[in-house]
């Protein structure tokens, strides 16, 4: 289908979706999605429970990765080598910060004191205080790093080094790598799951999940997924895990104990970022330039929102607002 066509067709699923809004929007009062627009430079700010964009922000050039660090969303911008900060009540740009060569994924300490960014092309971890927006860490890593996850503990990083295959395990005290993990071909976003002291790390070429053991440092399992699987999420009962598949257009559904499949759920446009807020799940659809929200349960459509152009949310991209 043409482009034009395709989001002709989508503005019609909008429109019957409006229906459905109230049921959904209760259990997401009081939280924003902060979406980057690789296209258009900028962040579209969504409240989820008024189901619509109610500000964008222009941070830099090529948006990618966001995290969130207390009062605070911070954004890689990969083309412009910097680090954007924004104001989480007021939505408004607190300023940007040089970060190496070309940042890309990023991930906040638990207690919010720190964010931690991937520079893909300067082959660094790189360290942030929150507050001061000072460097405070430079550590060397392997080829082409991207997606990161923090330890609960905030003493450990993950980090995917994407064309040696492996994920890095950094100890941030110390500043260094103090192990690599084999797994699949090419391995790009990574989730977190601590209460089963897993970590899994998605193989955007081998169509595929290395599922990580942290007591033993070792992959001990590869879950199929569909083509080129980008983003991954939680429920938030830790039951469901949620994949999407850029080069398939679909999001596979798991259960997040056993890795069986669940249901995979049709119709995004080049999906991407992925998260859960209550009883929603959110998708973001580069393609197509706009957040689908689903229900988390049945998968069911509810509504799809326009944000900014070509749209990626690579990270954890929803905030809680007091």
């Amino acid at each position: 289908m043409w482009r034009s066509e395709r989001r002709a067709a989508l503005a019609r699923r909008t429109v019957a979706a409006a229906l459905l809004l109230a049921a959904g929007a209760a259990e997401a009062s009081g939280a924003l999605a902060f979406i980057t627009n690789q296209g258009s430079h900028d962040v579209s700010v969504v409240d989820l429970a008024q189901r619509r964009v109610v500000a964008t922000v222009a941070v830099g050039r090529s948006p990618a990765g966001v995290a969130v660090a207390g009062d605070r969303v911070f954004v890689t911008n990969p083309d412009s080598h910097e680090l954007a900060v924004i104001e989480l009540g007021s939505s408004r740009l607190l300023g940007t910060r040089p970060a190496g060569e070309q940042p890309l994924g990023i991930a906040a300490a638990p207690d919010g004191r720190q964010v931690w960014v991937a520079d893909w092309q300067g082959q660094r971890l790189l360290g942030f205080d929150a507050r001061s927006l000072e460097r405070v860490a430079d550590i060397p890593l392997g080829r082409t790093p991207s997606g990161v996850a923090v330890s609960a503990d905030g003493r450990t990083a993950y980090v995917a080094e994407r064309d040696d295959d492996v994920v890095a395990v950094v100890d941030l005290g110390a500043r260094r790598v103090k192990a690599r993990i084999a797994v699949g071909s090419h391995p790009y976003a990574l989730l977190l799951d601590a209460a089963r002291e897993r970590l899994l790390a998605l193989n955007v070429q081998g169509d595929d999940m290395s599922v990580v053991d942290l007591r033993t440092l070792r992959e001990v399992r590869r879950v199929p997924l569909g083509r080129a699987p980008y983003g991954a999420a939680l429920s938030g009962d830790g039951r469901r895990l949620y994949v999407t598949n850029q080069h398939e257009d679909t999001v596979s559904v798991l259960d997040a104990q056993s890795y069986e499949s669940l249901q995979r759920l049709t119709g995004f446009g080049h999906p991407e970022g992925v998260a859960v807020q209550g009883d929603d799940l959110l998708v973001v659809n580069w393609m197509d330039d706009d957040l689908s929200v689903l229900d988390a349960d049945s998968g069911r459509l509810r509504v799809r929102i326009p944000t900014g152009s070509n749209p990626r949310g690579f990270g954890a991209f929803v905030a809680t607002v007091p």
